[in-house]
């Protein structure tokens, strides 16, 4: 086979890096069907952990934020402020790919690929909050978003002289593939209420002392637990992310309007059109960096 470039390994990361009336319950099942069984998660646990330590890889995600230990030697340098740094990606993936703060609630194993599984907001919603709309949000073969999911919004920065666009190689240039990244992570919890946060303001793009940026990324939920580790989505559940990546995970979570979720996803710079499947929680110390900082 052709060796890939970084672009290619990098895009196919994005691209798998989010009848009636639904309940609770429903929504907390996520959209897989049929789950797997847990001996699945734990074989592509194995699988990856034999894998990353073959290829000496570096730390990996998504983690539990609780657990501030970590054993893997490589470390590398903690990416500078956002402020100095070009916006350069957002997505975002169904149901929290982290654990921890306010969404340490087990939606389930799902389909084995990402979807139904991962971690939803851990409060308690009103019925008109969770009241059925009748738009369809980010429909896929997997399912819809709907009133009570939970979504990690990833805004991803670059050291690279970049613009926003779609996918991960958005990220890199031809003057710099391998730049610093930083992603700035957001728990949010999709309500039927139009006065909860409006998605389409919270990702609005401006420039900033010449650099891309995303100025109403929401500060105000908690101290960010902040750790040295990799890129997400499903493609990586059975082997290691190459890329490295400074987090910055929000403990608390957002509601967030869900038709101003399904208003972004109809018309963005990224050509995001649905909420990514989740990788499996990285449990493994072997495979995680130390906390560098808890909430």
């Amino acid at each position: 086979m052709p060796k890939k470039s970084p672009f290619t390994v990098v895009s196919a990361a994005a691209l798998l890096i989010a009848a009636g009336s639904p309940s609770w319950a429903d929504v907390s099942k996520g959209n897989a069907s049929h789950a797997v069984s847990g001996s699945v998660i734990d074989s592509q646990r194995a699988a990856l952990k034999q894998a990353a330590l073959a290829a000496n890889a570096g730390p990996q995600s998504p983690r539990d934020l609780a657990g501030q230990l970590g054993g893997n030697p490589i470390m590398f340098s903690t990416a500078p402020s956002r402020a100095v740094m070009n916006l350069c990606n957002i997505h975002l993936h169904e149901s929290a790919e982290h654990r921890g703060g306010e969404f340490t609630t087990y939606v389930g194993n799902g389909d084995g690929s990402g979807y139904g599984t991962g971690y939803r907001y851990n409060g308690a919603l009103s019925a008109d909050e969770l009241k059925p709309i009748s738009e369809k949000v980010g429909s896929t073969k997997h399912g819809q978003l709907l009133p009570g999911s939970t979504i990690e919004v990833h805004f991803v920065y670059s050291t690279a002289h970049v613009k926003p666009g779609p996918t991960l190689a958005s990220c890199l240039s031809k003057e710099n593939v391998n730049p610093q990244l930083r992603v700035e992570a957001v728990v949010a919890v999709l309500v039927n209420d139009r006065k909860a946060a409006d998605f389409v303001e919270m990702t609005k793009l401006t420039l900033a002392n010449g650099y891309s940026s995303a100025p109403n990324i929401p500060d105000g939920l908690g101290r960010p637990v902040v750790y040295s580790g990799s890129t997400t989505g499903p493609s990586y559940n059975l082997s290691p992310s190459p890329l490295q990546v400074t987090w910055n995970v929000r403990p608390k979570v957002v509601k967030v309007d869900i038709l101003s979720v399904g208003a972004w996803l109809r018309a963005n710079p990224f050509n995001e059109d649905h909420a990514h499947g989740v990788r499996n929680l990285v449990m493994d110390p072997a495979l995680l960096s130390k906390i560098q900082q808890a909430d």
